[in-house]
């Protein structure tokens, strides 16, 4: 049965195939850009400066500072370097460290942005940018954030090691997985949040096998943007709550956050969201939805404990505290002590369990 429901359809423009990168300066041109300012990490300055160099006469120049949880203090370099350059948009190449810089400029600025992910992250889809000042991660969700446009070029995902795919790939999951239990899901969400887990959970095993394997890699770029347009369009829960606070405070890398997390989360709020369960179980193929994704992960050779990434078991406590501090809707009501079980099992890399209720 179909109840109500509201779906908003958000304004973003995808190029998707194997060598739209070449389409870059077209879209620049398509969004009236005059001066375009290039973002990457440190380690694809490379691929940026090309990419400028494609650009021809519109490339104004390159920033290669993004980094993970997007600090405040990268964005004011950043902002100093568009100012150097007049630059009057902003192109993003790389994974979601590079994306979030392009949109904390634009939140900023109100620049076009042009998004070209070489990563599964998905963020490119969405208008939430999080941001980290003095170890702690905010959450900023604002229609001028979402990138006007997005080139997805499989093409660009081939050189991926296996190992970051995999965690970039759960990482896209769990977009998908926390949409068919928002508070405002809805049916054309859950469609393209059930496709893009089975599209996902199909081809990063067969990229774990073999890492060029074109088509599988395709069917990964085309469940992360599925699994990306989930995350903009509904609101998330408990499991990316947690996935901000460990990362912003024990500066924990994102994806291998998200890929430990995850199955524990989805533990946590089984008991309330039988139907979602029910959807994900199918979608991956196992019988049961939290302990088939902690399997995924481990078929994956991914990591399984935070202790694994940085997190000092004193950090266990602290993480429960703030989990449970700036009220936020989650299916099953927030239980400090279930929620402090289910940190200190992902610590250990333990499968998932039932969470504990409270005493």
């Amino acid at each position: 049965m179909i109840g109500s429901f509201t779906f908003e359809n958000l304004p973003c423009r995808v190029v998707f195939g194997s060598g739209t990168l070449a389409a870059a300066k077209a879209e620049v041109e398509r969004l009236g850009g005059k001066r375009a300012l290039v973002l990457t990490t440190p380690q694809q300055e490379t691929q940026g400066k090309s990419l400028g160099t494609a650009l021809g006469p519109l490339y104004a120049g390159l920033f290669p500072g993004a980094t993970m949880h997007t600090p405040v203090e990268v964005t004011v370099q950043a902002l100093a370097a568009m100012k150097a350059c007049d630059a009057d948009c902003v192109v993003s190449l790389g994974g979601g460290s590079t994306t979030g810089l392009g949109k904390a400029l634009a939140l900023r600025t109100g620049v076009n942005q042009l998004c070209i992910p070489t990563t599964y992250a998905g963020s490119e889809m969405t208008p939430i940018v999080g941001q980290t000042e003095n170890g702690l991660k905010t959450t900023v969700r604002d229609a001028a954030v979402l990138p006007e446009t997005v080139i997805y070029d499989v093409d660009l995902t081939l050189t991926l090691p296996a190992s970051l795919a995999a965690t970039s790939g759960i990482n896209a999951i769990a977009h998908a997985v926390e949409a068919l239990y928002a508070r405002d899901t809805n049916p054309v969400t859950s469609l393209m949040a059930e496709e893009g887990i089975r599209a996902l959970a199909r081809a990063l095993p067969a990229i774990a096998a073999k890492s060029d394997d074109h088509e599988a890699r395709t069917e990964a770029l085309y469940g992360a943007w599925l699994c990306g347009v989930c995350l903009g369009t509904v609101g998330m829960a408990l499991h990316h709550k947690l996935c901000h606070t460990l990362g912003g405070t024990f500066d924990l890398p994102h994806a291998e956050t998200h890929t430990i997390v995850l199955p524990h989360a989805l533990a946590y709020n089984a008991p309330a969201v039988p139907d979602a369960m029910a959807r994900i179980s199918r979608a991956i193929g196992a019988a049961d939805a939290s302990r088939g994704l902690y399997d995924l992960a481990k078929r994956l050779n991914a990591k399984l404990a935070l202790r694994d990434v940085g997190m000092p078991e004193s950090g266990i406590d602290k993480a429960a505290d703030l989990a449970v501090t700036n009220a936020y809707w989650n299916p099953r009501p927030l239980e400090r002590n279930a929620i402090r079980d289910l940190i200190a099992r992902a610590w250990a890399g333990e499968p998932p369990g039932p969470a504990k209720a409270a005493a």
